[in-house]
Parts: C-alpha cells; sequence; structure tokens
C-alpha cells in the first residue's frame, strides 16, 4: 500500500489536473465556435478524475466504523 505522502502528492496532482480541466472547458465554452464534442470529452475526463481524487481522499482518510 501506498504511503501517506504518495497519495497526498498523487491527490495534488489530481486536484491540479482537475483544475485545468475546468479552465480549459471555461475556455472552449467561452470561445467560438463552441466545439460541443471536445466540451463534452473533457467533462468526462473531469468527472473520472473527481472519482479518482475521492478515491485517494478515501485511502488517505479511511472510515471510521463506530
Amino acid at each position: 500500500m501506498e504511503d501517506i505522502e504518495d497519495l497526498e502528492d498523487k491527490l495534488a496532482d489530481l486536484e491540479s489536473e482537475h483544475r485545468q480541466l475546468d479552465l480549459e472547458i471555461d475556455r472552449l465554452v467561452n470561445t467560438p465556435p463552441v466545439d460541443l464534442l471536445q466540451v463534452q470529452r473533457l467533462k468526462k475526463q473531469k468527472l473520472a478524475l473527481k472519482d479518482q481524487i475521492q478515491k485517494v481522499r478515501s485511502a488517505i482518510l479511511p472510515d471510521i466504523i463506530a
């Protein structure tokens, strides 16, 4: 299993990539002509990153069973 520092580094990288995708999506939407297919692909990629971010966060802070 990865140690906490590795997971935190991975989380930071994923969050950075997520922010970059968000900026790219905004740029595409606000710059005509809008390529809806490209925007859809980027949104799908952003959602996949969000899922990965959640998995890494769960690995860093596991659920506490009371």
